[in-house]
């Protein structure tokens, strides 16, 4: 490889690696508002909630375990306290 192929796979590569560290932060707020939908706490799988996760997260996205008592996600309006979890009932307010 000549240094100028190099110095093009180098540019390349920083490229991306802004690319997804922007998309990334793009992501870590919370997901927009949905109509007819409540915030429910507890209901989420890792990786999958809307916003409001626990120590080392940030927001959307980014709880890292199954059904964590401080992350919440968008459900049907009136369904959240019936939803039931390996951990219990699903919460309107943080637990």
């Amino acid at each position: 490889m000549n240094s100028k192929t190099a110095l093009t796979a180098m540019t390349l590569a920083g490229s991306l690696a802004a690319a997804l560290a922007l998309a990334s932060a793009a992501k870590a707020g919370p997901a927009p508002v949905q109509a007819g939908a409540d915030k429910c706490y507890g209901v989420s799988l890792a990786g999958k909630n809307d916003c409001a996760a626990g120590a080392g997260t940030s927001c959307a996205g980014t709880s890292a375990v199954d059904y964590d008592a401080h992350a919440w996600k968008y459900v049907a309006k009136g369904t959240c306290d019936a939803m039931m979890t390996p951990k219990g009932h699903g919460s309107l307010t943080q637990m």
